[in-house]
């Protein structure tokens, strides 16, 4: 998700501004990632070096991306509608940072930005990419009902409100907002293919180029709903600090276009070439999150029922652990 990529080591991510952050320090409570989704164990078999075994991640309880139980996910009625104002003048520029690539934008002011949904303050957008997979069997960093999608936006938006920069948002609760959209084979995409023709310029790592008078908004599905829930960041220093808003409708792009993407190197010009392709995290278990729906459903619970099964579930715990057993 955002990128913290060291031009010497693919294990420092490169923030937007010079911001490096070192993840070598083991803190003191670790867990092992998930490596298991569903069925799709495939889509783990060449693992990107970042996350390769041994996998150790800071201990912690909102670990992201996740698979979305969509029967499990729980409507919220006070979910307002997202409201995204982008101005395609703040585009900046366009880059490969040795993982994915990045189209970056001016955050100085509330040029391009969200609110509402589940969002208390104004958001600025601050950076877009994408994952994407090999093949089109898979891609997506977040599942739903274990079904993978080729690819996955990410639009990075930061807390203007709170914090006064977004390297100082990335390390803070509720800094972030990251507007996740799935992609799916179809249709072409004239919006996308603005970003496709751009590609060969930054074919290796470290490649940037200015790039100019984008609009993001062109890359949403029309569909307003979505899920949200607290998250982390998808790269290292993995701090959660994430307001995740997930999109219910993928958007439709050429097989071509996709093809693409795959077209891009991980390595710099002079190195051996190696496809820059399966660069996402694999799926973090939910632990006790609740992931909201903004849609109803004749099969989901409401809020208001789900806290009250989960109190319950929670009472039942703690008695079990009062109980000896002799």
């Amino acid at each position: 998700m955002v990128f913290l990529a060291s031009k010497k080591a693919m294990s420092l991510v490169r923030l937007s501004q010079g911001l490096r952050v070192v993840w070598s320090r083991r803190p003191t409570s670790l867990r092992p990632c998930s490596l298991v989704t569903c069925s799709h164990k495939n889509r783990y078999a060449s693992l990107h070096p970042l996350w390769q075994s041994p996998i150790t991640i800071p201990g912690g309880s909102r670990q992201s991306p996740i698979n979305i139980q969509w029967r499990d996910s729980v409507y919220d009625p006070h979910l307002k509608p997202l409201e995204i104002r982008y101005d395609p003048a703040s585009c900046l520029h366009m880059w490969n940072n040795g993982y994915c690539f990045l189209v970056e934008f001016e955050d100085s002011t509330d040029k391009s930005f969200i609110t509402g949904g589940p969002l208390e303050n104004n958001y600025r957008l601050k950076q877009f990419h994408f994952h994407w997979g090999a093949i089109n069997d898979w891609g997506s960093e977040h599942t739903v009902d274990c079904k993978v999608f080729p690819a996955e936006l990410h639009l990075v938006h930061w807390n203007s409100c709170k914090y006064s920069s977004f390297e100082e948002a990335v390390m803070e609760d509720n800094g972030l907002a990251v507007i996740g959209v799935f992609l799916k084979i179809g249709a072409f995409h004239s919006g996308l293919q603005e970003l496709v023709e751009v590609l060969p310029s930054i074919k290796h790592k470290d490649m940037l180029v200015e790039f100019d008078e984008f609009d993001p908004s062109c890359l949403l599905p029309s569909c307003p709903d979505y899920w949200t829930y607290a998250g982390s960041l998808t790269t290292p220093p993995l701090t959660e600090s994430v307001t995740w808003i997930i999109k219910k409708k993928p958007v439709e792009v050429d097989e071509d276009q996709l093809e693409m993407f795959r077209m891009l190197l991980f390595t710099s010009l002079g190195e051996e070439e190696k496809k820059m392709v399966d660069n996402f995290r694999p799926l973090q278990p939910l632990m006790d999150r609740m992931v909201r729906s903004s849609f109803p459903s004749q099969h989901r619970l409401n809020i208001e029922a789900w806290s009250e099964e989960h109190s319950q579930r929670a009472s039942q715990q703690r008695s079990l652990k009062g109980t000896v057993h002799l």
